[in-house]
């Protein structure tokens, strides 16, 4: 069993690896990547028109965008019957932040940022 490793700073945890885990593990499928795609370029998307865009089944879809919505990569608001999701900026941004970059660089020896 794989121990959860957090990677400190002093006492502070700075990252979780199993949060990146579960982020990497949702972006790792071509079909998520595709759905993530269109999301980026359409916005706010109704799953009715992403059944088409993506030609899946909505049944399908359904389950890749339970996936991406778990690990934070989307984002969904529903409307009456219908569900809208786009990307969360914000969480794609992290995941291509500094921070990610810093866990495979050696820290620098001035005692500075890792990066």
């Amino acid at each position: 069993m794989i121990r959860e490793i957090p990677i400190t700073s002093g006492t502070e945890p700075l990252v979780s690896l199993k949060e990146y885990e579960a982020k990497f593990k949702a972006l790792a499928d071509e079909k998520r990547l595709q759905i993530m795609y269109e999301l980026t370029q359409r916005g706010n998307t109704c799953v009715c028109d992403l059944t088409e865009i993506v030609n899946m089944p909505q049944s399908k879809l359904s389950y890749h965008l339970k996936i991406l919505l778990d690990a934070g990569m989307i984002t969904k608001e529903t409307r009456g019957t219908w569900s809208y999701y786009e990307i969360n900026q914000n969480e794609v941004s992290r995941i291509l932040s500094e921070q990610l970059c810093c866990i495979f660089k050696p820290a620098r020896k001035s005692g500075s940022d890792c990066c």
